[in-house]
């Protein structure tokens, strides 16, 4: 699979400028976090959790001073408006320490969730929504490849020419990127016709046909056979690891 995407990368450039013509809509304006929906697992819809969310120096913080211990406290914030054919476009960088007390594979961990369940109908204490997930990764201490824009399926999955990847994740064909430098990602999402992933500008993932499905921790709630998943909510994670985001931006795209 990754030869292919690696393949598929120059054969896509045209397509990938063509897919940038239009208009960018700022969806998070720097200044607040009007427009979004904070939905932490144990907690009612909208609380802000230990101040954990905050908007500072025009980028949407996740920050943990307030935390002795992550005590399973995951989050996501969620865009207001359901989305189906679009670009999205953000840059993030993970910063200082993780929590205390954390799962080791949250370190320097966290994403994007989009084709995603309202926040409204998440359970209590449901740690992450039925979603496809572009996961971001910073490179550890140890100097090994870590590949971000990967894709997880938390109650989903999906296909590539045809064949079912059914894991929970898949890695890209990204670089590795280590400390908190900047880094780029752009989505283009297709329904479920076809989605790419892009780093700095270069496509790493390119899959389709993703589904919702049963018997998933993440979707058994509310799904009783697979479906076709076609639109959905866009989230930031907060998964126990310091992250900024900022330039969080999304195109239109004709269905």
């Amino acid at each position: 699979m990754i030869k292919k995407l690696a393949a598929i990368g120059l054969m896509l450039s045209a397509s990938f400028a063509q897919a940038q013509e239009g208009e960018w809509e700022q969806i998070f304006n720097g200044e607040n976090l009007d427009g979004w929906t904070i939905k932490f697992s144990g907690q009612d819809l909208g609380v802000n959790y230990r101040d954990t969310f905050r908007v500072e120096d025009g980028m949407m913080r996740v920050v943990y001073d307030n935390y002795e211990t992550f005590d399973d406290a995951y989050a996501h914030i969620y865009y207001k408006e359901k989305l189906s054919h679009y670009r999205l476009k953000l840059e993030y960088r993970f910063t200082g320490l993780q929590v205390p007390e954390s799962e080791v594979w949250n370190n320097r961990n966290s994403g994007v969730m989009f084709h995603s369940q309202s926040p409204e109908s998440m359970y209590f204490d449901q740690d992450f929504p039925a979603s496809v997930e572009a996961q971001f990764l910073g490179g550890l201490e140890d100097g090994k490849e870590r590949q971000t824009a990967n894709i997880c399926t938390p109650g989903t999955d999906f296909h590539i020419d045809g064949e079912l990847y059914s894991e929970h994740c898949y890695r890209s064909t990204s670089k590795t990127y280590f400390g908190d430098q900047w880094v780029s990602i752009e989505l283009e999402v297709r329904g479920d016709e076809v989605i790419r992933h892009f780093v700095n500008g270069e496509l790493v993932f390119e899959y389709e046909k993703t589904r919702i499905i049963p018997n998933e921790e993440d979707s058994a709630h509310f799904i009783k056979e697979a479906l076709p998943l076609k639109e959905g909510y866009i989230a930031l994670q907060a998964e126990s690891h310091p992250i900024d985001f900022r330039n969080v931006y999304i195109m239109r795209l004709i269905d």
